[in-house]
């Protein structure tokens, strides 16, 4: 291959990168409860359809409940807070501890910390073993001062899953440095 030639492919190239990068869904920061990746978020007023890998309309009536609940969770995690909430609002059963969890989740970046709180709490009561509500928790407990609560949830998560985990490591983080909540 002449280095014109390499030129010119690596121009296409450099083309091709950068159409993809335009056209590409946006992917939130962070994982989901099984540590892959996050789903990608759409505009406004819509959902990322897991099934058809297809941002469609948020009234989409063929959208499951655990679709629905794991884009709130992308949202959120891409700091539309309001907008996760809204996706939760759609739920025909928002009753769950996933749910409820990222419920918690949202009100308490939103600065509504006790309400966030409140969410945790029925998400542990639907599933003691959960060990990300868990997390969660913890650091809401940090952001109010209660270094005591978030260690017991510390050790909750501890005999969960041990201290590799990503939700141990995360509240562990949190509790030694609360800024990086």
């Amino acid at each position: 291959m002449t280095s014109a030639t390499v030129r010119i492919a690596s121009i296409l190239l450099g083309g091709a990168i950068a159409a993809f990068a335009f056209t590409a869904p946006v992917y939130a920061a962070g994982g989901d409860d099984n540590g892959e990746a996050t789903m990608p978020t759409c505009k406004k007023g819509e959902v990322y359809d897991k099934k058809t890998q297809k941002c469609v309309k948020k009234s989409s009536a063929n959208i499951t409940d655990d679709n629905r609940t794991d884009y709130a969770y992308s949202l959120a995690k891409a700091g539309r807070y309001d907008e996760a909430l809204a996706m939760l609002d759609t739920l025909k059963d928002g009753n769950t501890a996933e749910a409820l969890n990222y419920r918690g989740y949202a009100t308490r970046k939103l600065g509504r910390t006790d309400e966030g709180i409140s969410y945790y709490l029925k998400s542990v009561k639907l599933d003691p073993q959960y060990a990300k509500v868990r997390e969660y928790l913890g650091e809401a407990y940090v952001v109010k001062g209660r270094v005591d609560l978030a260690k017991d949830q510390l050790s909750t998560i501890k005999t969960l899953c041990g201290t590799t985990c990503e939700e141990y490591r995360d509240l562990n983080e949190a509790i030694l440095d609360p800024s990086k909540i």
